[in-house]
């Protein structure tokens, strides 16, 4: 047991050390670069990437996830850092079981073995500030329980600071984007999955906003075993969604079609995204053999939009639809963007009709129609950076990040699926009846039933 408690102590100690190591090396790379500058030397990327992440690679903490997000924003970074960075992995070592009933000490009292049935020693999941038990209740319910790993706001601080040195070294190396307002909203949102409480308050949101729709399954929390660093919830039975890959084209575009549903609905009507679209954070869930429905899981990073910005994604769309150009230079007005020439609307245009495409057509298709997965946006994003390089830096306001990591995630799902289906009339279907104040009053009612703060509405 000693031994076991002086691992994870050492592991800890590890950790601590390794941020004082990155900080050291990613200052080392921002002189060498400052100086490169300086007297005309030309800058490698490449080897300046993988420098960057070789220094990076050992924190295994939240910066990774962030890295990674960062990927889908054209020239939020250069893509020689983007993809040397997607390849680290984004999980903390898991927890020891000395160092687990340590921390349920510290949530739910020394006598908290007593308040389940049964607690799986080893983790049946891990997530970028976390870790996933799963337990049995005393009433025999089946449980899943999201451990937060310690010192995580240390850790978070760390990353935060780590990722505005990157920014800072990007903005030295004539950028296409000004990263600020992107780091300012990326630095909110990651503070904000530390706090469970509010990840509570989120589910509680969705299951309101969903509750009509069987095929789409919200966790109910557990309220007297979780705390603001513990996620008590009841345990979704579920395959992975990749494990559908093969499953028949109709079973393959149910699937798609209920995923659907559960972003673009939450979006389009209470201003509300999930705004981490990774594989693991969907499950299917089958009944007599066949996929019924998807388990929508981890809502930590629940992004919350004015009214006036979704209304912006609609007065987009249906300009690009019906070529009315006012229409979408008014959408990015009312998104935020300012200093709006011909040219950078013309810019913004080519990837707004990429991440629209699909919902442009009424026929039947797939998302990247034609395009590889290995390709989709590829060409468009080396469009954007090449003309906003000739442009002079950009700033892209900070709702539009989650806006578009969703969207692009979204459409890697489809993309693995490989459904096929009338995206215009399912986005459509969505719209119906649009009305930018009834968003307005939909989501101030969902949220205050829910408990959930309304201030990142104005953020």
């Amino acid at each position: 047991m000693a031994r076991e408690k002086d691992r994870e102590g050492n592991r800890l100690t590890a950790r601590v050390g390794r941020y004082a190591k990155v900080g050291t090396n990613v200052g080392g790379i921002a002189a060498k670069l400052a100086g490169a500058r300086l007297l005309g030397f030309d800058i490698d990327n490449e080897k300046n990437a993988a420098e960057i992440a070789a220094a990076l690679g050992g924190l295994k903490g939240p910066l990774m996830k962030v890295a990674q997000l960062l990927s889908t924003i054209p020239d939020a970074l250069p893509p020689e850092y983007t993809t040397a960075l997607a390849e680290l992995q984004a999980n903390a070592p898991p927890m020891g079981w000395a160092f687990v009933k340590r921390r349920m000490r510290a949530e739910l009292g020394a006598d908290w073995q007593s308040r389940f049935r049964e607690f799986g020693k080893e983790p049946a999941a891990a997530a970028s500030l976390g870790q996933v038990h799963r337990a049995v209740g005393t009433d025999g319910r089946d449980l899943a329980c999201k451990l937060q790993y310690p010192d995580m706001a240390s850790a978070v601080e760390a990353d935060l600071q780590q990722l505005q040195m990157l920014f800072s070294l990007h903005r030295r190396m004539q950028p296409a984007i000004d990263t600020r307002e992107i780091a300012k909203e990326i630095s909110a949102r990651v503070r904000e999955e530390l706090d469970y409480k509010r990840e509570a308050a989120n589910m509680a949101v969705y299951r309101n906003v969903l509750h009509d729709r069987d095929d789409i399954r919200v966790p109910d929390v557990v309220e007297e075993l979780s705390t603001k660093r513990l996620l008590t919830m009841g345990w979704l039975e579920g395959e992975p969604l990749l494990s559908f890959k093969e499953h028949s084209l109709e079973e393959r575009n149910g699937i798609a079609t209920t995923m659907f549903h559960a972003w673009w609905h939450p979006f389009s009507h209470f201003g509300l995204i999930h705004g981490d679209p990774h594989l693991g954070n969907y499950a299917v869930f089958s009944h007599e053999g066949a996929p019924a429905g998807v388990n929508l899981l981890d809502y930590g990073c629940v992004r919350i939009f004015p009214e006036s910005f979704v209304g912006g994604v609609v007065d987009l769309y249906l300009g690009l639809l019906e070529g009315d150009d006012a229409r979408v230079v008014a959408a990015y007005e009312r998104w935020g963007f300012q200093g709006l020439t011909k040219e950078l609307i013309e810019i913004l245009n080519i990837w707004a009709r990429f991440i629209y495409g699909p919902l442009l057509t009424d026929r039947v298709r797939s998302i990247a129609d034609g395009v590889s997965a290995a390709e989709y946006g590829r060409k468009e994003a080396f469009k954007v950076h090449k003309a906003l390089k000739e442009l002079g830096p950009v700033t892209v306001p900070r709702e539009f990040v989650f806006m578009d990591r969703a969207a692009i995630g979204l459409g890697g799902v489809f993309l693995h699926l490989r459904a096929e289906l009338n995206f215009f009339r399912l986005f459509n279907e969505q719209i119906d009846g649009f009305s930018s104040s009834a968003v307005a009053e939909r989501q101030e009612k969902a949220l205050l039933a829910a408990g959930v703060p309304l201030t990142q509405t104005a953020a």
